[in-house]
């Protein structure tokens, strides 16, 4: 089973609905939610791209995103 990191914000509108889109197309994986407020250095890398969606490889999905890219994202990293 894969385990997947959003990094987010709270009140960032745009990173409720990837998570939103996110969440249904899971099939049973997991979705790490990570505020990158809690981390310096998650701040300077991801303050101007969140969301950001990544996997346990390492690749990232920057928003903007839509469903069609988040299954192929998921594909792309099996």
């Amino acid at each position: 089973m894969a385990s997947w990191v959003l990094y987010h914000t709270d009140g960032c509108h745009l990173c409720e609905q990837a998570q939103c889109l996110i969440t249904p197309l899971l099939a049973g994986e997991s979705l790490q939610l990570v505020d990158i407020m809690s981390d310096e250095a998650l701040i300077a890398e991801y303050q101007t791209s969140i969301p950001v969606l990544k996997s346990e490889q390492g690749l990232q999905l920057f928003w903007p995103f839509t469903a069609q890219d988040v299954r192929q994202f998921f594909t792309q990293t099996e």
